[in-house]
């Protein structure tokens, strides 16, 4: 019941709303490092999509949906390899994505704390 009301908030206002966002801006804060005169968006967005993820705000999250589409940031999700937990059952929950199916799920799973070695 908890995780049903908190999916349909999620989708509200992220994924249904993004569209009315059609010129929200990614905060350059959170790419600080990269030279963004020459930053390739396609080619980093697992590092533009895990950044929002992160520390981003709702127009972040509104900017990585236009520019990437639902399918572009479910795909990167899948594919970056670190999470916080919060994080990762944030995105989980919030984009209907088995844990499995995260690469950051899979390396929790396999490694070892070193309370268990």
């Amino acid at each position: 019941m908890f995780l049903d009301k908190k999916r349909i908030l999620i989708n509200f206002i992220y994924l249904n709303e993004y569209e009315k966002h059609p010129d929200a801006k990614l905060n350059t804060s959170l790419l600080w490092e990269y030279d963004l005169t020459r930053f390739d968006y396609q080619q980093m967005r697992n590092i533009v999509v895990q950044r929002v993820v992160e520390r981003g705000w709702p127009d972040d999250w509104y900017a990585i949906l236009n520019l990437y589409g639902e399918d572009g940031v479910k795909n990167a999700i899948k594919e970056i390899p670190y999470f916080n937990d919060k994080d990762m059952n944030f995105v989980h929950v919030a984009f209907e994505i088995p844990l499995t199916e995260m690469k950051c799920y899979e390396r929790k799973q396999s490694s070892q704390t070193h309370w268990e070695s």
